[in-house]
């Protein structure tokens, strides 16, 4: 693929950019999709496994799941469309990164600002006290995790459905989009809100929307770009031609 001379243009004048990321960066790198074809939510009730009642009413069935899960994400690395991005930070003035995904994959990357709006799934945390715990304490013991200063219940520092997202990762997000001079737009289908929102403040504050996806979504009609393909294809080209410019 070649990369619009528009584009080009557009990044030889920019400071500031902002990546805004989904699952399709993520399945790249062999992390499982929640949607499409294949993904987990077509095999259960997201009811089931992501929301406190469910963590409340079966912690023991919650905990097998999000244990699978971090095991699955010890096994995966960032690919090229991550460290693309972090290259970025070489290149231009500010690069932020707005993520919807928990995997952790940007900052193992080397990309030193990302906004997790759903959380870390390499992260947990005591619903009684808050005190923070890292996969590897969880991981060792087969049984239901609880805190060791108050026994209260842990849990996957993630946004489970029905909650609110951390307050200082979206205040941050809009933020970035309301200053970015490009706002690139890879591997999300756009549909889930209000994180889905970041693209289009960034849009109606001047930004220069470039999406990067497999297939057309909502967020299609408008982007001043739309290059169909993998990240991991296609983010490196667009790094390669930024050195040149």
């Amino acid at each position: 693929m070649t990369i619009p001379p528009r584009l080009i243009e557009k990044l030889k004048s920019s400071e500031r950019i902002v990546v805004f990321t989904g699952a399709g960066i993520s399945a790249e790198s062999g992390v499982p999709t929640f949607r499409g074809t294949d993904g987990i939510w077509t095999k259960m009730k997201p009811e089931e496994l992501a929301s406190f009642d469910a963590f409340m009413r079966n912690t023991g069935l919650v905990w097998e799941w999000y244990k699978h899960r971090k095991k699955i994400m010890q096994t995966v690395q960032p690919n090229a469309g991550h460290y693309a991005i972090a290259a970025m930070e070489k290149i231009f003035k500010q690069v932020s990164v707005v993520t919807q995904n928990i995997d952790n994959l940007h900052r193992r990357a080397g990309t030193t600002t990302v906004f997790e709006l759903h959380g870390n799934i390499e992260r947990n945390y005591c619903i009684g006290c808050g005190k923070p715990y890292p996969n590897e304490k969880i991981l060792q013991s087969d049984s239901i995790p609880r805190c060791e200063s108050c026994k209260g219940l842990i849990r996957p520092d993630v946004v489970w459905f029905g909650e609110m997202l951390p307050q200082d990762e979206w205040n941050a997000s809009i933020h970035a989009a309301e200053f970015a001079d490009v706002m690139f737009v890879v591997g999300t289908s756009a549909v889930v809100y209000p994180a889905a929102s970041i693209p289009q403040v960034a849009k109606r504050a001047g930004a220069y929307m470039v999406e990067i996806n497999i297939e057309p979504t909502e967020l299609t009609r408008f982007a001043d770009e739309t290059l169909l393909g993998k990240a991991g294809e296609i983010l490196p080209k667009i790094v390669e031609a930024c050195k040149r410019i």
